[in-house]
């Protein structure tokens, strides 16, 4: 694990810890954010520490190809419960994620200097969200950085049972038609999981984000 300077660099994702710890320090600017999920790195920390830069081994990912959607949640998407949007309330849904409690965490990870930084993303085109409605309400919603070919998913939030679900799933089918070569999920959730997200080696990970950047 290095500390970053001014420069816009990273170590090489080998020199990562075994939980998938890179690097620490730096700042959260528009230019080494995009440089960073463009070599599969990525921030995650508490308020009031150091900026925390991360690239797990093995990376959970989601084949566009193979999402799976439950039975309920087909007749959900069927009867349109949902209505489900893009980019129409960037803000909404990333406040709602980090005001949203989760079980075994005291407090949130988006700070509001991550949010700062991602609305920064999204107005240059970098970040997107998908909003999940029920009555003129945001009862749901995802958002995270769009490379073209991948989808690095940040956060999801639910204020409604399946409203999250809802608003990934119409993500996804979305991201297929379009050709997208993955979603980026991270690191493991059994919820991921069961929506037909799997885990591959680093290696192979950034092998894809390598081919991305062109």
């Amino acid at each position: 694990m290095r500390s970053l300077s001014e420069k816009i660099e990273f170590p090489d994702p080998e020199e990562a810890t075994s939980e998938g710890l890179l690097a620490f320090g730096g700042d959260l600017s528009h230019e080494r954010l995009v440089y960073a999920y463009k070599n599969g790195i990525f921030p995650w920390f508490d308020e009031g520490s150091v900026i925390l830069w991360w690239c797990p081994d093995p990376r959970m990912v989601l084949y566009p190809e193979d999402l799976k959607v439950s039975k309920s949640m087909r007749s959900i998407l069927k009867k349109n419960v949902f209505k489900v949007t893009f980019n129409k309330d960037f803000e909404g849904v990333i406040n709602n994620c980090a005001s949203m409690r989760r079980t075994g965490q005291d407090d949130t990870w988006i700070t509001e200097d991550m949010k700062k930084a991602y609305m920064k993303l999204y107005e240059l085109g970098y970040a997107m969200s998908v909003e999940v409605w029920k009555d003129e309400s945001l009862v749901g919603g995802v958002y995270g950085v769009d490379l073209g070919d991948v989808f690095c998913g940040e956060s999801m939030f639910a204020r409604e049972s399946n409203a999250s679900k809802a608003g990934f799933i119409t993500l996804v089918k979305h991201l297929r038609k379009k050709n997208y070569k993955l979603i980026d999920c991270q690191v493991y959730t059994d919820h991921l999981a069961s929506l037909g997200a799997v885990e591959i080696p680093r290696n192979e990970f950034l092998k894809i984000i390598q081919a991305v950047k062109g």
